[in-house]
């Protein structure tokens, strides 16, 4: 029978969708303007009661309301504010041993009856915490049992039915991101510390330090000035994943210059293949530009894309070589504009632009782009 009657549903033409889908988002965009027009001093009493906690934001919900919850209380975790979310029906079997005097519970139901979520009302009593409520009914039982309410105020849910819970879902979750943000603000929580507990994230990546992401000195290839480029090249051969570049240092191990796969290149097709028995002081890029292992990842991004560099020293302040960082570690957040470079002869164009050309009566160089 409900076949048949499901059956005699008419579908919907493509033009009726769309205008249904309009329709759904505008109900849901208007209610979302109404609510921010009636945010008042409970949004500020609301925010500031989270910034003053000392305890964790226990957030709890039942049913499409507790999936919101989980959604704002990953928000704020993310944004500064240390939040957990709390299942209702799990809380009355024991989990309500996880809340504790100095904690703030956050709770949100659309009609403030929901039975799973009354229930916790008289043990959170009795534990004295700060209760604010998220609910669509100012009259209920919730909201006249918390410290502050949010009243998401006059609701009509979207859709032919009415029925779903769509509009107030989405009042709640755009609520729920106010107060995260907000707090986050108050808090002066920044890019950097976002970043922190971002950490596998591009932005974590951009906004690390070069310490976390440099290949330490173990991993590079190192070799004193006075050496001929012959002997470096057989001494610093290395099995497996390894940069394009040399550092090369002096007797007090203070960098002096780098010297890069393309370097040895051109110095062999410019038939010049006899310096090579010469000390790599003599064909290495003087004075390269470095990087401070405690500047973020983001600046030395920009320093490879700008100048086109396929590899950076990271040198300690007395000048002391401490990694490298190699463009392949961090291709991913280079700007779209700049692609690797992928041609042979600009592979590591790195400070080598340096070298071009190499004469030998007169040594000439170009001095290495500071």
């Amino acid at each position: 029978m409900r076949t048949e009657a499901i059956s005699n549903i008419p579908k919907l033409t493509s033009f009726e969708r769309m205008h249904q889908a309009r329709d759904i988002l505008q109900t849901e965009g208007h209610t979302l303007l109404s609510l921010a027009a009636r945010i008042d001093v409970r949004f500020c009493q609301a925010t500031e009661e989270i910034h003053n906690c000392q305890g964790s934001i226990i957030v709890t919900g039942m049913g499409k309301a507790g999936l919101i919850g989980q959604k704002i209380a990953a928000t704020m975790a993310s944004t500064g504010t240390r939040s957990h979310f709390l299942h209702p029906a799990e809380a009355v079997h024991g989990d309500l041993g996880r809340v504790a005097h100095n904690d703030l519970v956050l709770i949100l139901s659309h009609s403030g009856e929901t039975d799973e979520v009354i229930r916790l009302l008289p043990t959170l009593a009795e534990l004295k915490v700060v209760i604010i409520a998220i609910t669509g009914k100012a009259g209920s039982r919730l909201a006249k049992s918390a410290d502050v309410t949010l009243d998401l105020g006059p609701v009509q849910e979207a859709g032919l039915l009415g029925l779903a819970p769509s509009t107030s879902t989405t009042a709640m979750l755009a609520l729920g991101d106010a107060i995260a943000l907000v707090t986050s603000q108050m808090r002066q929580f920044g890019a950097t510390d976002f970043a922190r507990f971002h950490p596998g994230g591009s932005l974590g990546r951009r906004l690390a330090k070069v310490a976390e992401i440099m290949r330490p000195l173990t991993a590079c290839r190192m070799a004193l000035q006075s050496k001929t480029v012959r002997h470096v090249m057989v001494d610093q051969g290395r099995p497996g994943r390894r940069s394009g570049a040399i550092l090369i240092v002096n007797e007090q191990g203070k960098l002096t210059g780098i010297f890069t796969d393309s370097d040895l290149a051109r110095l062999l097709e410019s038939g010049a293949d006899h310096l090579l028995d010469n000390p790599i002081s003599e064909v290495m890029t003087p004075s390269p530009a470095t990087i401070n292992r405690d500047q973020s990842i983001e600046t030395a991004v920009a320093v490879l894309a700008e100048r086109k560099f396929s590899e950076l020293p990271v040198t300690s302040e007395d000048g002391a070589p401490l990694g490298l960082l190699d463009i392949t570690d961090v291709v991913g957040l280079l700007p779209r504009s700049c692609s690797p470079p992928t041609s042979k002869p600009a592979q590591n164009e790195c400070q080598d632009r340096a070298t071009i050309p190499i004469v030998e009566k007169s040594k000439e160089r170009t001095v290495h782009d500071e």
